[in-house]
Formats: structure tokens, C-alpha cells, sequence
């Protein structure tokens, strides 16, 4: 079992004045997507970047870690990561 470390930034807009996840964008490095969540955060409700780490051959997620939060985040989003 090969453990692999990505970064993603997930972005959060405004629908049917719900404040839902958009658009995931991976990162190379831990502080490129702290830099890239917070210059996003200037243009969208809210953004988090988050640190996954997935079996790199089955594909099953070992966890899910909130590095940072800009703006508004659903209360829920915590939780709703598996092992977050």
C-alpha cells in the first residue's frame, strides 16, 4: 500500500442563496494551495485548502485534513470529509 499526499483547494459559491462546494483545484505543494486558497478567497464566498491522503493503488481515502479556511465554509464541511 502506497500512500499518496495531495493538495486541493475547494471553492464555495453562492446557489439558490446556498452557500454550496464548487470547483476543486489541486495544488503542487502544501503552501502553494494555502497561497492559492487565500488569493481565490479575494473573488468567491469562501475557500479551504485541504491536505488528502489516499492509497495511491485502490484509491481509498486514509484521511482528509482542513489546512485553512478563507471566507464563509458550510459549519458542516468538517464533517463531511471521511476522516477529517
Amino acid at each position: 500500500m502506497a500512500l499518496k499526499t495531495t493538495f486541493v483547494v475547494q471553492t464555495f459559491v453562492i446557489k439558490r442563496k446556498r452557500l454550496v462546494p464548487g470547483d476543486r483545484e489541486v495544488a503542487p505543494t502544501e503552501s502553494g494551495a494555502l497561497k492559492k486558497a487565500e488569493a481565490m478567497a479575494g473573488r468567491l464566498p469562501g475557500t479551504a485548502a485541504l491536505k488528502v491522503v489516499a492509497d495511491d493503488e485502490t484509491g481509498e481515502l486514509e484521511s482528509a485534513t482542513i489546512l485553512c479556511q478563507f471566507g464563509e465554509v458550510p459549519d458542516d464541511f468538517a464533517e463531511s470529509l471521511v476522516g477529517g
